[in-house]
């Protein structure tokens, strides 16, 4: 992993771990979180990791609003931001230190500007971007299509693979977000960078 974006985020305050693969990134969360309550936002990267089963395992607290019926779905999130440590991915990191998040029902943003003292990201290095410009080109190439094919939102880039800034109820670019520091609230913002490709 560059050293010089390991030095830029810390600069920001970030705490920075590298993790080689997918093993030592799912031991340094584990090791992070240890007994704590978690709340889990949208994340490809945490199911890919499977760490909702391992920490539910281990007998931890862990709310995840992908893990429930729809019924129930604003409720689980509600609780998800009231825990411990509140864990998801960046849909981009800088190499100047900064977060990019894009966000469409807001929780995942919500949790990591105003919830839980403690933060976790978990990043793959497919998402390590030069700057803005190419972060958001990225998340919008590469991300955001899938994410409404997942979904079954019918987005015209689900359809087409291209941002056209569509104008519809089912749109998930809402909230752009950069990080430049961790808020106040927050006691550990923890950055788990993998040499991995890990999510979308």
């Amino acid at each position: 992993m560059d050293a010089n974006i390991i030095r830029e985020l810390e600069k920001r305050n970030f705490i920075v771990h590298t993790a080689a693969d997918e093993t030592e990134a799912v031991q340094t969360v584990l090791g992070i979180v240890q007994s704590r309550s978690v709340g889990i936002g949208g994340s490809k990267t945490v199911k890919q990791l499977g760490l909702y089963d391992l920490l539910t395992t281990q007998g931890n607290e862990v709310h995840w609003h992908w893990t429930v019926d729809k019924a129930h779905k604003k409720e689980e999130r509600d609780k998800a931001i009231a825990c411990d440590v509140y864990m998801c991915s960046a849909n981009a990191v800088l190499t100047d230190g900064r977060i990019v998040e894009i966000d469409g029902t807001g929780n995942r943003v919500a949790g990591l500007l105003y919830g839980p003292p403690c933060v976790i990201l978990i990043v793959g290095r497919q998402k390590i971007c030069s700057d803005l410009d190419s972060a958001i080109a990225r998340i919008k190439r590469d991300a955001c299509p899938e994410n409404a094919r997942r979904l079954g939102m019918p987005t015209p880039c689900a359809q087409t693979n291209v941002c056209h800034d569509c104008r519809t109820s089912a749109r998930m670019c809402n909230a752009t977000v950069i990080l430049e520091w961790p808020m106040r609230i927050h006691r550990e913002f923890h950055v788990v960078l993998v040499d991995k490709d890990l999510g979308l």
